[in-house]
């Protein structure tokens, strides 16, 4: 059993021992896991002017081509009609030119539109597949490097190079196991709102496992969480909300009070919950695993 109290007196009085450098962690998980924009920008050539006369030379000869291309379209068209029986110099009444010019406004404007839609739906796609390989292959191996972090700050100050150790252990393994964790929360969330909540708490110490064991395969480690969080959600919840008067500080300070005390504060409370359900109140030193 744990209580509240015991939790975040642990964990303050491990930011406390480490204070600069859980604040500093906690910062680049707030940053880096909070949200991320990217963006593109295009840049004019150099060699323009340089390479003008070849353009012009290069544009005139492709204007010939077309021009003779028309011609021969031309060409097959008055004969096609021709044969047809129908007079190419016939002049159109007033109502034709006008039923035609609607049929091409028709013809265009539906084209331009599903052009529109489609680009739409391509820059969508695209994006989308961008953000979540970052999430994925760059973010998520993060995310357990910090964690891992704040386990070791538990019990001994840690190095901030903790961040890097999902790239070095196992790295598949971690990019693997937490973007199907995502995937599945969000499927959860999707279908309804309230068991994407108690999906999201199920598996909550997903992260910190593999932190731990990172050569865990991702059935255990989903099944691991489970099992961490069973019977635990509904107090897990209740200990995040203890936080809410100080996330209202924070807001009224303009995040000052977030960034050098809530964040750090809650990180090692939440690292303290793992440590509790997965070793009581012994305080284990976490293994060091072999390095791949």
């Amino acid at each position: 059993m744990w209580t509240r109290k015991e939790l975040k007196e642990k964990g303050k009085a491990a930011m406390h021992r480490n204070y600069w450098k859980t604040v500093l962690v906690s910062v680049i998980m707030l940053i880096l896991l909070g949200g991320f924009a990217g963006g593109s920008g295009a840049r004019a050539g150099a060699n323009y002017h340089s390479d003008s006369e070849n353009e012009i030379e290069i544009s005139m000869d492709a204007a010939d081509d077309i021009s003779e291309e028309m011609n021969e379209a031309n060409a097959d068209l008055n004969e096609a009609l021709q044969d047809a029986g129908i007079s190419v110099n016939a002049p159109l009444t007033e109502q034709e030119l006008q039923n035609v010019g609607h049929t091409l406004d028709q013809i265009f404007g539906e084209g331009r539109a599903v052009i529109f839609v489609g680009a739409f739906i391509l820059g969508f796609l695209i994006v989308a597949a961008l953000f979540i390989a970052i999430q994925a292959f760059l973010l998520n191996p993060l995310e357990v490097g910090g964690h891992r972090f704040f386990l070791r700050n538990l019990n001994r100050p840690a190095m901030i190079q903790e961040l890097m150790f999902g790239y070095d252990h196992h790295y598949l393994n971690i990019v693997k196991t937490i973007l199907l964790k995502d995937i599945y929360t969000i499927l959860w969330t999707c279908l309804f709102i309230i068991p994407g909540i108690v999906k999201a708490y199920e598996y909550r110490m997903m992260p910190y496992i593999l932190a731990e064991h990172p050569e865990m395969e991702t059935k255990e480690v989903f099944a691991k969480s489970r099992e961490m969080m069973r019977g635990q959600k509904w107090k897990a919840f209740v200990l995040d909300l203890s936080f809410l008067g100080w996330d209202l500080l924070s807001l009224i300070t303009v995040g000052l009070v977030g960034v050098f005390y809530v964040n750090p504060y809650r990180n090692m409370t939440k690292a303290a919950l793992y440590e509790t359900l997965a070793y009581g109140n012994s305080g284990q030193e976490l293994p060091e695993p072999e390095v791949l």
